[in-house]
């Protein structure tokens, strides 16, 4: 009888440890996606704000400076890890915030350019098939049994492969099929890897020793969601621009 009664309070801790940390992963999931989305809206009022003053949208937002933003862009998701997991809450915020300021700088032209020319409605059909895509792709990361981590080696390959294709293209061959065609590839690319991040978001909670680092772990993690989100967004517009032509 003791035997017994000493299993049923094992079992007992175990299960409660699981539904805490259940619990606790749904709320941490919760402020990643929280933090997402309002990165999201924040890049959607810089770009009506550099849309509504077209000379400082010219100025720094086409041209050189498209390229200058463009790389501040990559570097700061590059070294995003070292800056917002340095355990100083203040730079994290300040990279998040940023890196989605400068999305909205970098955007802006272009959906300045669709509404311009009367397709302002692809902008809202773009979003729509972003955010269904992206949920689509980050449930399935989040609930797969699967391990994807060995994605990772074959999709950052395949991501530094489009980039160089699409700045290639950009500045010798500036051809509209290829750029259809490296769109529909990133769209695939970046499809994986929003699951892929999910779960690695996912893991990185669960192998967190260190509860007060949840909400810098909650940053970065929005940090890599909505990069996807935003370059998912972009090249779907294109496509679909491309389409309507």
């Amino acid at each position: 009888m003791a035997e017994f009664e000493r299993h049923a309070a094992v079992g007992s801790g175990v299960g409660s440890q699981a539904l805490e940390i259940d619990a606790g992963l749904r709320a941490y999931m919760m402020r990643v996606y929280n933090f997402m989305a309002l990165g999201v809206a924040f890049t959607a009022i810089v770009t009506l704000v550099m849309m509504n003053n077209v000379p400082l949208m010219a100025t720094i937002g086409t041209g050189i400076g498209k390229w200058v933003i463009f790389a501040a862009i990559i570097g700061l998701g590059f070294f995003a890890h070292k800056i917002i997991l340095s355990g100083n809450l203040v730079l994290a915020h300040a990279a998040f915030w940023l890196y989605s300021a400068l999305w909205g700088v970098l955007i802006a032209p272009m959906v300045f350019m669709f509404f311009k020319t009367g397709m302002g409605h692809l902008v809202f059909r773009a979003l729509a098939i972003t955010a269904v895509t992206f949920g689509a792709m980050s449930l399935y990361g989040y609930v797969t049994k699967k391990d994807l981590s060995g994605w990772a080696t074959f999709l950052m390959m395949a991501t530094i492969g489009l980039l160089l294709a699409i700045v290639v293209n950009a500045i010798f061959f500036q051809s509209t099929m290829m750029s259809l065609i490296t769109s529909v590839l990133v769209v695939l690319v970046f499809s994986a890897i929003t699951a892929w991040e999910t779960q690695s978001i996912k893991e990185m909670y669960l192998s967190n020793a260190d509860p007060n680092s949840v909400t810098s772990l909650a940053i970065f993690g929005a940090f890599m969601l909505y990069g996807s989100f935003v370059t998912l967004f972009i090249h779907i517009l294109n496509i679909l621009g491309i389409m309507e032509d």
